[in-house]
């Protein structure tokens, strides 16, 4: 019997990109089982909704700083995936920036999803910078992390229209749904080794 790929998520809020997730591993559409959840948020929905599945779910302080983990707090996360033996470290809403021994230890293997068609509007409330910048069409990203801000090779991409009468909250609304779409397909493509990484291009099997 084959061992099955081993999802390792992190998350700091309500999880709904997880809960999409593991509905779609509970469903045989992701070949994976998620192994283990982590949060640097003691009461962050996400752990709940782990719970709720009997995930094995748990809170790690994040120590001292507001925008990234401290050493010890960013080692007992490393150690705890590792304990977990994950394959693959998704990012669902984790709001810290992932440092050295993190990035070393799953060097490749760490993806997230975000919330603009990158690399147009990196960074925070990127819903808002398409708003701002009047962009008629806006959407969602899944990609590789590395040491830059949401700069990781794009796995997959989704888009949404920008609408006359959208406010920010619509618009992100809409984008949000589309990463429960997006974000899936492109775990399943990994646990299946559907894809590949050439230079900064993420390549898909064709079926």
């Amino acid at each position: 019997m084959s061992i099955p790929f081993r999802l390792g998520v992190l998350g700091s809020g309500k999880g709904s990109n997880f809960v999409a997730i593991a509905d779609a591993v509970a469903a045989g559409k992701i070949p994976a089982q998620v192994a283990i959840v982590l949060s640097d948020v003691e009461n962050a929905g996400i752990l709940a909704h782990a719970r709720e599945r009997k995930i094995l779910a748990q809170f790690i302080p994040p120590g001292k700083f507001r925008t990234k983990l401290d050493e010890e707090a960013e080692h007992a996360v490393v150690e705890a995936l590792r304990a977990a033996q994950v394959d693959l470290v998704v990012l669902a809403g984790f709001m810290r920036v992932l440092k050295g021994e993190f990035l070393r230890a799953f060097e490749g293997r760490i993806v997230n999803v975000h919330p603009s068609l990158l690399p147009s509007f990196p960074g925070l409330a990127a819903w808002q910078q398409a708003l701002d910048c009047g962009v008629k069409v806006a959407g969602c990203t899944v990609h590789f992390v590395d040491a830059g801000v949401d700069s990781g090779a794009i796995i997959g991409q989704q888009t949404v229209p920008v609408l006359d009468t959208d406010t920010a909250e619509s618009l992100h609304q809409r984008i949000h749904a589309a990463e429960h779409d997006l974000y899936p397909k492109c775990v399943a493509a990994i646990a299946r080794g559907e894809i590949s990484v050439v230079g900064r291009r993420v390549l898909w099997k064709k079926s």
